[in-house]
């Protein structure tokens, strides 16, 4: 360590240390790995700040670890009068530091938690089975379904064999951290993880030494904020870039685990390369929902981007297993098709003669592959041209458009190396290439449409009332779904040109006629937000008919809000009864559960009991129909979203609700932490794969009667508490949006979509995303736990019998445990304390009152929460994740308390005219840091106040791992 730093490192360190349990850092290397990180950085900003900077944010953070010590608030104003002493452009580089700091520590985190993993995995104690929070591996869950669960190894790969999980890429909530540090963190951890490794010698750790140094300065010298709002073209190529970077080849890896698992339980055969175990779908550029930017040009636009994507990724691979497969041994089907492309390259000699010099013929692999070649590369340059140009002059019979044409001459390769006795060299590469061929396709990722059925509601009616036939909207139920089906059984087209539009109207017809252009394998589902009838389905059927889709996307309704869940099964009766639409599915159907508006309308106690509830019905009606059902969960990052551990999520649904099938979206910022490196992806794929397999194999028990009857009961307690705050209270809204950044979220510019779904409105308008995230920014998290509190002390004070009854439900119901434990989890993230220091600052002295209201709520939530966990304090049972959240704790307060304290200077009038006439020219000369307050300088902030503002954001985001 620089010996300059080691007086202001030890200091920090001692506070690390102080925050840590001792049972926990004996063996740990977190809070090492964390010092040398911050050692370097330290260094970084003394040389370019100067000493002055450099000691502040070391008092910031040693004042804030006393606060986390003592919990006494004179602490978190003495940090305030350092923060609003600061001028604007050192406020700036403070922000920036302690942002910077508490990535690193997050890097340490996550290079200790894989640290940890691959000691446990050698020790063979990976699975802790008293700790809800852990997972099994895939090895782990086969052994265990053969061992303990008396399972057959056949019927265990059959089961595996045929499963499918399907992860749905969304862009919302943005990472709020930009691509271009995430690559950077990428690599400060992967100097980090071989700086620690045991054989590395001294020159190799003085050379990683200093790309660490260089990467933290690196990481620190480039703009965390985006300064213009992404597109929707910006976020799918953000998140097709995973495909790139570890998901094309973490899938045949992932796929090769599974093979290795399946040999030891004695099944010596491989997985089927086209077993749909892991398929990758995506809404970005294709969810409309309430985002006017997704126009039908984005959506052609990135759907053809994905396919020049898979081409090009393909085509740069081909050459290598064109390089293995050199031998001249193969069966009389390959030969034969092997002279047939010879002939016809004889016939156009100019490339023949190129052709020739790169494959003799007596390797027909080789001739094969090089024709893939050829037919890959008209395809990636037929899709470019299409992309920039509308047209192509690339004939389409050149290139690839179904899938059975690529998949024909790789099988056929394969069947002949079988036959030829080459087995093993079948089972390489080539093997691998056919997984990826079958899992991404030539589309890379399945596209699904998501538009509000109001939407089509609003074609529809100016259909009619331009064939003077009525008014759509104003039909009953029963009045449209009778003119629905007589027009889906008849043949005459419904409208011409002649139809009047408004804007919204050609919008969604013009999305149809884009859908019906492109290739069908571009395309997943259609989703159908608010949705609540048959009519909603048989509208979008009879609009793919009328726009000439051929063949047309499976039509899913998206149950969302309290009351749309508990009508949700009647509905789907109804659909399900509707003769033309039973032909129609052939026995399958999918249906979309809404997390994250559900809990914004209920609150989380109820809308998870709902969500369950929902699930239950809903399989019952399929069964009843004969129809399988594939639940489609649209979960977020955040607890208050439906997020938390997904190996949890799935284990503690409702038993026959998954089936072998499920479709999950996997969030913004949650396909960083779950994609972002090649152990993350692996994990990933493992967890989704073996918590399907073992929830189908091995069902969690039902709720006895007694657990429902209660839950009922107490869930309506919680939602009318919710509402009664939320919905009911006049000045709710007034205290929301003075008391969190809820209006500034906008300007972090970290997603295409706006905040609200509409312009005005109060809570009801706002996205379910910037209502978590402001409440997330003040680490008050109310929309999680409020509800439990009053659900609990109900039950307690109506019989004394239900505290055992509910601590029995949380020791043996995977549901009701994994919905207490999360909550615990915020708990422990949570802190009432500088959610006052908020309405010290921004909130209206009569208003007061309702905060302290609600602090006591809180706190007295979480009393009776530990009570039923039986819990003496937060997170006893996983001192491992409470000690990751106490060393970010006194980053995370430095950036609360200077986002209180900006919030109040951005929203006095006076403190602007006060601040600007300190911005001189002399001052931007002198002060190294003042460069920064010209980075923004179209903000109708003071000087410097955006920034700082948005830096405390991002830095508490990354802090609490969620944005919203």
């Amino acid at each position: 360590m620089a010996s300059r730093n080691l007086e202001k490192l030890a200091s920090i360190d001692a506070q690390l240390r102080l925050l840590v349990p001792a049972k926990v850092s004996e063996d740990d290397k977190l809070v090492e790995y964390d010092a040398l990180l911050l050692d370097r950085f330290l260094d970084i900003l003394q040389d370019l700040h100067g000493e002055g900077i450099t000691k502040t944010v070391q008092e910031c953070y040693e004042l804030s670890a006393e606060y986390e010590n003592t919990r006494n608030r004179k602490k978190l104003e003495e940090l305030g009068s350092v923060l609003t002493s600061l001028d604007p452009g050192d406020s700036i580089v403070v922000a920036k530091s302690i942002s910077h700091m508490l990535n690193l520590a997050n890097l340490a985190e996550g290079v200790q938690t894989a640290y940890r993993r691959k000691q446990k995995s050698k020790k063979g104690d990976f699975l802790d089975k008293n700790n809800t929070m852990t997972e099994s591996d895939i090895e782990e869950t086969l052994k265990r379904l053969v061992v303990d669960l008396k399972k057959s190894p056949q019927e265990v790969f059959d089961a595996l064999k045929n499963q499918t999980v399907d992860l749905v890429f969304t862009a919302h909530p943005t990472q709020s951290i930009r691509r271009s540090l995430l690559q950077k963190h990428a690599r400060i951890r992967n100097c980090l993880a071989q700086l620690y490794a045991k054989d590395i010698t001294p020159d190799d750790k003085e050379e990683l030494d200093e790309a660490l140094q260089r990467e933290i300065q690196a990481a620190f010298r480039t703009d965390e904020i985006r300064r213009t709002p992404p597109t929707p073209q910006d976020e799918m190529r953000a998140g097709m870039s995973y495909f790139h970077e570890t998901i094309w080849n973490g899938v045949p890896k992932f796929l090769r685990r599974v093979d290795t698992a399946l040999k030891n339980i004695g099944i010596n055969e491989r997985v089927p390369y086209n077993a749909p175990l892991i398929q990758f779908s995506s809404w970005m550029g294709g969810d409309r929902d309430g985002n006017p930017r997704v126009t039908p040009e984005v959506t052609r636009d990135v759907c053809l981007l994905a396919r020049m994507m898979a081409a090009n990724l393909y085509y740069s691979q081909i050459d290598d297993l064109m390089f293995e497969l050199s031998m001249w041994r193969c069966n009389e089907e390959l030969r034969v098709r092997a002279d047939e492309i010879h002939s016809s390259l004889k016939r156009d000699e100019k490339h023949f003669i190129e052709f020739w010099k790169q494959v003799p013929p007596s390797e027909p692999y080789r001739v094969i592959l090089g024709d893939v070649r050829d037919k890959l590369y008209h395809t990636r340059e037929r899709t470019r041209q299409l992309l920039s140009n509308g047209f192509s002059d690339i004939p389409e019979e050149a290139s690839y458009t179904h899938i059975e044409q690529f998949l024909e001459p790789l099988e056929l390769c394969y069947r002949s190396l079988c036959a030829c006795g080459d087995r093993p060299i079948a089972d390489g590469s080539l093997l691998d290439f056919l997984r990826q061929v079958s899992t991404f396709g030539l589309s890379l990722v399945r596209l699904d449409i998501r538009q509000e059925s109001d939407r089509h509601t609003d074609v529809l009616d100016a259909i009619t009332q331009h064939l003077e036939i009525g008014s759509y909207r104003e039909w009953s139920e029963e009045r449209r779904q009778e003119w629905l089906l007589s027009e889906l059984s008849g043949k005459r087209p419904l409208f011409g040109p002649d139809l009047p539009k408004t804007e919204e109207i050609a919008e969604v017809l013009d999305t149809f006629h884009v859908i019906s252009e492109l290739p069908s394998d571009c395309f997943g589902a259609y989703i159908i937000s608010m949705a609540t009838a048959p009519s909603d389905v048989l509208a979008v059927e009879l609009l793919q008919r009328e726009c000439r889709v051929k063949q047309p996307l499976r039509v899913v309704p998206l149950f969302e809000k309290l009351d749309d869940l508990e009508a949700a099964p009647a509905a789907v009766a109804r659909l399900f009864s509707i003769e033309w639409y039973k032909n129609r599915i052939n026995g399958k159907q999918e249906v979309m559960i809404g997390y994250s508006d559900s809990g914004k309308d209920a609150g989380r106690l109820s809308a998870a009991w709902q969500l369950y509830k929902a699930q239950e019905e809903l399989i019952k009606v399929a069964k009843q129909y004969g129809v399988k059902l594939t639940m489609f969960h649209g979960r977020g990052g955040t607890v208050g979203r439906g997020g938390g551990p997904s190996h949890l999520a799935i284990l503690s649904q409702p038993p026959d609700t998954i089936q072998g099938s499920l479709r999950v979206t996997v969030q913004g910022e949650v396909i960083e932490q779950s994609f972002g490196e090649e152990h993350l992806c692996f994990r990933t794929l493992q967890r989704f794969t073996s918590a399907t397999l073992e929830h189908g194999m091995n069902p969690p028990l039902s709720p006895r009667p007694e657990w429902r009857a209660l839950l009922d009961e107490i869930a309506v307690v919680a939602t009318e508490k919710y509402r009664s705050i939320v919905f009911k209270e006049p000045r709710f809204v007034e205290y929301f949006r003075l008391a969190t950044p809820e209006l500034e979220y906008g300007r972090m510019n970290i997603g295409s979509r706006p905040s609200k779904r509409k312009p005005s409105g109060g809570i009801e308008s706002l996205r379910a995303i910037p209502w978590i995230f402001a409440w997330t920014q003040t680490r008050f998290h109310l929309p999680v736990w409020l509800g439990f509190g009053a659900a609990f002390k109900y039950a307690l004070k109506k019989d004394i019998k239900n505290l055992p009854m509910l601590q029995d439900m949380y020791n043996n119901w995977p549901f009701f445990r994994v919905t207490a434990d999360l909550v615990e989890m915020v708990f422990a993230k949570g802190d009432p304390g500088i959610a006052a220091l908020y309405d010290k600052l921004l909130v209206s002295e009569d208003l007061w009152s309702f905060g302290e209201l609600l602090r006591s709520n809180y706190e007295e939530t979480k009393s009776l929460l530990l009570q039923i966990a039986g819990h003496k304090d937060l997170l006893e049972g996983d001192p491992y994740l409470k000690q990751r959240l106490r060393l970010r704790d006194s980053y995370i307060t430095t950036l609360n308390v200077c986002q209180a304290y900006t919030l109040k200077r951005i929203r006095d009038p006076n403190y602007h005219v006060t601040l600007r006439p300190r911005i001189t020219k002399e001052y931007m000369e002198l002060k190294p840091a003042a460069e920064l307050v010209k980075l923004n300088p179209g903000s109708d902030y003071a000087p410097g106040l955006e920034d700082t503002l948005i830096l405390t954001m991002k830095g508490i985001a990354a802090g609490m791992q969620n944005t919203g």
